[in-house]
């Protein structure tokens, strides 16, 4: 029996490759610094996985930025527009960081790739592109580097390989007339290229991640998974290959994995725990086939329950024997924080809410332990298993996790706290008479950037060294700036900048009952970009205002209407960390009342616009349709039991960014918000399709360029990207914002490109008779 890792946190115990890549990013320290970082974080996390017993090691789950993207380098798909980045002498990392950021340097001008979410997760990746004469060639030897690397340290390790099925399903032809699967044959060439060097290298093991396993696919898609293991095991017969799918089960692609002339197949047995015994019975393994079993959740911080885990351990080794079995977290433990013994401050975090939890180091002993426990004859009577089921007895039995109040609130809830008063033609009307916006009408997703004197300044207050209202007349100012900024840049609707935020969704989480938080808890959601998420671990309630007061003094500052800022009840739920001991439906649900309490204050003082962000929505999609309703019933209902509340001339908007909506736009539809905003420039207005097919009713704003790009755009791009939308909806439906939220840009770069395009607004307006004020 042995214990296996299928990848590990990669942006260091203190987020040390974040700050690396942010100071490489703006020349304040040279490439050798960067990959130095790079070295050392994989050090370190090689180390502690052999100190904590794991067998299975990984090797090449690191990355700069992010694993598709090393993909695509790997295996040379450079678009053509990066040509000129790398035929200007840059290394590959220059040209990696072009293609994942965009690049405005040196004469250097390109925009970046799309990104999306990775699967059902917050991680985004960025997504390949294909052409039909696309050619492949191996560029870039990270796997086998960072290979020989962990064995010129003295850990063999097991090389981590994006499968090449999943590769290609996860990008877009860029053109028409092929499927991005007919460049199998040309993308194995270099697979086996990259398979050859890590063989010599003296690679045995190698993990092939698929999780497209888990999701519907089509007969033509299941045959190409057939296609590249029989074609790897063939051409590579001494080599031990691992097939990792993850985020669910296998449902009916079974068949074909168990049929894979593999040397072991992982199942997420957290996800999809029946799944097993459907593997056992299905009388298709071949007697050489072992498993790896994914009974620790690697989505998720609550410590393991060995009872449950061992019992699906015990029912494998009863039929496969020990020498077949893998033990294994249920997907890569990227996903869950570093290390929660850097976890010291009781005032943040709870001794007894601690002892519920586990981050990534934990895991790596709680899978050391299982193996001890499952080659013990008498495990129940073992000091590691009584330890862990008195762990398990305290949460159960905790007094911090339920309360009546919340529950009889929903208890109580019926048909007409999901719905608005009108409809939303009758809503229009009364929304334009009070509002008296332009055609066009600007305006930005929400928070502007937060510079390092802003979170000093947080920092400053937080530690007790600014009082508090030395803290305030600081945000006040910074609000003030930002309400005076937007009226002398002529943006049609403010917004009060969200200067005392600290995270989108960790900021609401403080002021909620049920939640509880980290000091160290960060887990990357896109290149440097990295979260802190909040644990919800018991029912949620909003005790007092948490907006008012900020969008209220924002509102005394203009004349023009000051939107509300918001985090949806999905969004809240999706990017936290959920207890797991109720539906998530459930925990949706409070929180989404929690939520309509705050809305209906906002209103109460005379906020018109209230933005309740829900870019979560597709994200939380299940990967099998067959789950879908049911999910989409429960979340377009939170969602609509947060804003159903307000008068009809209360204007409701919501964001959504990084998403594919063609298959969900009826249940967009059905959230009825006023005004949705949606990431639509690095798709270059594609994402607007869905909507124009769908006749979407409401008011739409894509987003018309890309906040993150440091690049400014020319008012020729906005004015591309607007005339494309009017294209396909009337100027009446459409208003212009950028992509996302302005948090992580600077303010120079965030003034030009709001006055670009503030001023291709107007030009809009004039094409369609109606001049600018």
């Amino acid at each position: 029996m042995e214990t296996s890792n299928l990848g590990y946190p990669r942006i260091g115990a203190h987020r040390e490759l974040k700050r690396a890549c942010e100071k490489y990013w703006s020349d304040k320290i040279s490439l050798e610094d960067l990959i130095e970082t790079g070295k050392s974080i994989r050090k370190e996390n090689w180390r502690l996985q052999q100190e904590k017993g794991i067998d299975l090691i990984p090797s090449n789950d690191f990355s700069f930025y992010d694993q598709v993207l090393d993909t695509t380098l790997m295996i040379g798909a450079i678009p053509e527009r990066y040509k000129n980045v790398q035929k200007s002498g840059k290394n590959h990392l220059d040209l990696y960081f072009a293609m994942a950021r965009g690049l405005q340097k040196e004469g250097v001008d390109v925009i970046a790739m799309e990104m999306t979410k990775w699967f059902d997760t917050n991680y985004h990746y960025i997504v390949p592109e294909f052409t039909k004469n696309q050619e492949f060639g191996l560029l870039s030897h990270k796997a086998v580097d960072e290979f020989n690397e962990a064995k010129s340290l003295g850990i063999h390790t097991k090389p981590v390989l994006l499968g090449p099925v999943t590769y290609l399903l996860l990008g877009k032809e860029k053109e028409e007339g092929f499927h991005r699967l007919d460049l199998l044959p040309k993308l194995l060439s270099v697979y086996h290229s990259i398979l050859e060097k890590l063989m010599d290298a003296g690679a045995t093991w190698v993990q092939f991640d698929e999780p497209i396993l888990s999701m519907d696919l089509s007969d033509k898609e299941k045959q190409a998974i057939g296609k590249v293991y029989r074609e790897i095991a063939e051409t590579f017969p001494n080599l031990k290959a691992l097939l990792a799918s993850y985020f669910g089960n296998f449902g009916n692609n079974l068949d074909i994995a168990v049929k894979l002339p593999v040397c072991a197949l992982h199942l997420d047995l957290k996800r999809g725990p029946n799944q097993l015994g459907q593997v056992l019975s299905s009388g298709k393994l071949n007697e050489k086939l072992s498993l790896s079993l994914g009974v620790i959740d690697g989505r998720n911080i609550w410590k393991n329950d060995f009872a449950s885990s061992l019992r699906l351990i015990q029912q494998a080794k009863e039929q496969l024997g020990e020498d077949r079995i893998i033990i294994s977290p249920s997907c890569s433990l990227l996903h869950v924080p570093y290390d929660l013994e850097l976890e010291k401050n009781e005032k943040v975090l709870s001794k007894e809410i601690k002892d519920w939890m586990a981050f990534a180091k934990q895991k790596l002993e709680e899978l050391h332990s299982l193996k001890k426990l499952a080659l013990s004859p008498d495990f129940e009577s073992h000091q590691l298993f009584l330890d862990n089921s008195a762990s398990m007895e305290r949460r159960r039995n905790s007094e911090l996790i339920h309360r009546s109040t919340v529950k009889q609130r929903v208890e109580q809830l019926d048909e007409t706290d999901y719905h608005r008063q009108s409809p939303f033609e009758k809503r229009k009307v009364l929304q334009e008479s009070h509002l008296k916006l332009p055609l066009f009408p600007t305006t930005t997703i929400g928070s502007f950037p937060q510079t390092k004197e802003v979170r000093r300044n947080r920092s400053l207050f937080k530690k007790g060294e600014l009082n508090e209202k030395q803290y305030v007349d600081y945000l006040k100012n910074e609000t003030e700036k930002a309400i005076l900024l937007q009226n002398e840049i002529g943006l049609d609707v403010p917004v009060h900048g969200e200067f005392e935020r600290n995270d989108m969704v960790e900021y609401f989480g403080e002021q909620l009952k049920g939640f509880t938080f980290t000091q160290n808890g960060w887990v990357q959601s896109y290149g440097s970009r990295c979260v802190k998420p909040p644990i919800i671990y018991g029912d949620v309630s909003r005790p007092n205002p948490m907006t008012v007061f900020w969008t209220s003094f924002a509102q005394s500052l203009t004349d023009k209407p000051v939107k509300g800022m918001l985090t949806g009840p999905v969004t809240i739920l999706q990017w936290s960390f959920v207890r797991d001991d109720q539906p998530r439906s459930a925990t949706c649900e409070q929180i989404a009342l929690a939520i309509l309490d705050e809305v209906l204050d906002l209103e109460k003082e005379g906020i018109s616009i209230i933005q309740v962000d829900e870019p979560a929505i597709r994200e939380g999609l299940p990967l099998r349709k067959k789950d879908w309703n049911h999910y989409l019933d429960w979340a377009i209902g939170a969602f609509r039991l947060s804003t159903s509340g307000v008068k009809d001339s209360t204007q409701i908007h919501t964001h959504m960014c990084y998403s594919e909506f063609n298959d969900i736009i009826k249940s967009i539809a059905d959230m009825d918000a006023d005004v949705i905003t949606i990431e639509c420039s690095r798709s270059q207005m594609e994402l607007l399709d869905a909507f124009y097919e769908f006749d979407y009713p409401n008011d739409i704003g894509p987003g018309v360029y890309d906040i993150h790009s440091p690049r400014v755009p020319s008012e020729g791009e906005i004015l591309k990207l607007l005339r494309k939308a009017e294209n396909v909806l009337p100027a009446s439906k459409l208003w212009v914002n950028p992509d996302c939220g302005l948090k992580t840009r600077g303010w120079e770069e965030t003034k030009d490109a709001l006055r670009v395009m503030v001023s291709a607004a107007q030009q809009m307006r004039e094409a369609v008779g109606q001049p600018s004020n």
